[in-house]
């Protein structure tokens, strides 16, 4: 069953985040818990972490700005 990779809500105020840098290429096999995007938000950049582990379908493109909730990939 895929698992959807969603823009989290990282602090109270956040309302959308920009993708920086995907730390692991489209059709990558990726394990839970391994870092798979940097996120900046308005005050800072975190690395976000896998919830699942399989192959990873990136939908998102680095450079653009989301609002939270937003499905930025797919791990089947």
């Amino acid at each position: 069953m895929a698992v959807e990779v969603l823009l989290p809500k990282i602090g109270l105020s956040m309302n959308e985040g920009e993708l920086v840098e995907l730390l692991i290429a489209d059709g990558g096999i990726v394990t839970e818990g391994e870092p798979l995007f940097a996120l900046e938000s308005e005050k800072s950049t975190q690395e976000v972490e896998s919830p699942a582990s399989g192959l990873l379908r990136i939908y998102a493109t680095v450079g653009e700005t989301y609002q939270v909730g937003t499905v930025l990939a797919v791990i089947e």
